[in-house]
């Protein structure tokens, strides 16, 4: 292939990433706001539990809305002023073919993967820790492989999301993001195992925590 080919393809994908993870982003804020509103008719006490204000899991949650409102905020912004890109600190050797068209892809696998485990938890879901559930354990589909299967897609989301937009914003949100995820895993855990006691203690002896 010419270099000057491969230059024209790197910039074609650039800029339709550009636009993708606008519409991207905005179609993820949209869908989980349709989502929580459409759940909470049906949960009379709702389905978000950030927690005690300042407890670990009450972080974790602001660390989440911070972060989702910036990423979509930026990924809209950089649409209409791409000289927003300069302050972003971008990664010049990897903003380019082939990393930021496996981003796009781990991005989307990661939001589908998410997504499938939202729907097949189904009244389970719950963002948080509902200190009066959950009233099973779930430990069937991908819950066989993988003690926390959402969790997985988001961390592969975040990591296409950095190569889709290699930078040191990308990256910042990402190493937060994956400690957030961490620290609100073991806190779910702990939880989990005082509700569940023996069942979980098997669980975890059977499943790994990640895969």
């Amino acid at each position: 292939m010419p270099y000057e080919t491969f230059l024209d393809d790197s910039t074609s994908l650039v800029e339709f990433t550009r636009i993708y993870l606008a519409v991207f982003y905005t179609f993820v804020a949209g869908f989980y706001t349709f989502r929580i509103i459409y759940k909470n008719r049906d949960t009379p006490s709702g389905v978000i539990y950030p927690g005690d204000k300042f407890c670990t899991s009450w972080w974790n949650h602001m660390v989440f809305k911070f972060f989702r409102a910036a990423i979509w905020f930026i990924c809209v912004i950089r649409v209409f002023v791409p000289e927003l890109d300069s302050y972003l600190g971008l990664f010049p050797i990897l903003n380019g073919w082939p990393g930021v068209l496996f981003g796009d892809i781990l991005l989307s696998a990661g939001f589908i993967l998410t997504m499938f485990v939202h729907f097949h938890m189904a009244a389970l879901w719950r963002s948080g820790i509902d200190p009066k559930g959950p009233h099973e354990l779930k430990t069937s589909g991908l819950y066989e492989y993988s003690r926390n299967p959402m969790y997985l897609g988001v961390v592969a989301a975040q990591v296409g999301f950095f190569l889709a937009l290699p930078s040191i914003f990308s990256l910042t949100c990402l190493v937060i993001g994956f400690i957030a995820i961490y620290r609100q895993t073991l806190v779910e855990e702990a939880h989990l195992a005082h509700r569940f006691s023996i069942q979980y203690k098997e669980y975890k002896q059977l499943v790994p925590r990640w895969l």
